[in-house]
């Protein structure tokens, strides 16, 4: 398999400052982290607010560059300036608020914004945006405007927009934060459909436990570590350590957890609603 992402011994520091404005000291928000990511794969990132999760993300794409160690996409180094732009057409970084990154009147001339810039050849763009737009099932808006757009749409339209730049990575950086579930709903739908078949990798930074029973992989991280590894139903196997990290599971886990506890034969890592069932029916 190829490494898409390689990180290395990454320590990121930034200056705390005093009321007056001087520098009173450093805080580590990032400390002696390595990571490698498969090209193809979907990483859930996890952590409670102050764990250094969207730190690592916004590393990824060269937003932030590493106090020490090192953070490679591909082969590229992100520290080198001359591959800058090339990493950040490869990883594309989509965020909390689709506010932010929308720029256009018009959904189709959004989307083809990214490749416009880069250079793309005319019929080529609209290509481009006809199939992200797909990928995202978002065709039917192409002439709307995406103010008025529900929020889960907006952030599919963005998505668009990042995939028209044919990245080999989307770094997610808690995109679902200011949606309502059916909005969460639609944007884990697509981040999947496009994992799924465009095999692109997906980094997906999330609070949200229901997101990341959908990743092949989970990386929790607490007090700027990684401190958990491992699928979805191994992470969640570990309910006390979780909750010890401050972080929840499924309510399904949880339930399936607690009567475990009270003598119910039922296997660890219970995902789903229907996982719970089927080991409930066969215990019956």
């Amino acid at each position: 398999m190829n490494k898409i992402i390689k990180i290395a011994k990454l320590i990121y520091e930034y200056a705390k400052y005093g009321d007056e404005g001087e520098v009173t000291g450093k805080t580590r928000a990032i400390d002696d982290v390595s990571l490698e990511i498969e090209q193809g794969d979907f990483v859930a990132v996890l952590g409670h607010n102050g764990s250094g999760k969207s730190t690592l993300a916004k590393h990824l794409n060269a937003i932030l560059l590493p106090t020490e160690g090192t953070v490679w996409l591909g082969e590229m180094d992100t520290k080198d300036a001359d591959h800058i732009w090339d990493i950040r057409q490869r990883a594309g970084m989509v965020f909390q608020n689709p506010d932010n990154q929308i720029i256009a009147n018009m959904v189709e001339e959004d989307v083809a914004f990214g490749p416009e810039n880069m250079g793309v050849p005319t019929m080529e763009i609209w290509e481009r945006v006809d199939k992200s737009l797909r990928a995202v099932g978002m065709t039917a808006y192409r002439r709307q405007s995406p103010n008025k757009l529900s929020g889960g749409q907006k952030q599919r339209v963005a998505i668009a927009g990042v995939v028209a730049m044919k990245p080999d990575c989307i770094i997610m950086d808690e995109p679902t934060a200011m949606l309502d579930p059916h909005g969460r709903a639609e944007v884990i739908e697509t981040v999947q459909e496009l994992n799924r078949t465009e095999g692109i990798t997906v980094v997906l930074i999330t609070h949200y436990m229901e997101e990341v029973i959908h990743a092949n992989r989970v990386v929790v991280m607490d007090g700027g570590k990684i401190v958990m590894d491992g699928t979805p139903r191994e992470i969640f196997s570990r309910v006390e350590e979780l909750k010890s990290y401050r972080l929840d599971v499924p309510q399904v886990t949880e339930l399936a957890y607690e009567l475990k506890k009270e003598g119910l034969p039922l296997p660890d890592g219970i995902l789903t609603v229907e996982e719970l069932v089927d080991a409930l029916c066969q215990y019956v």
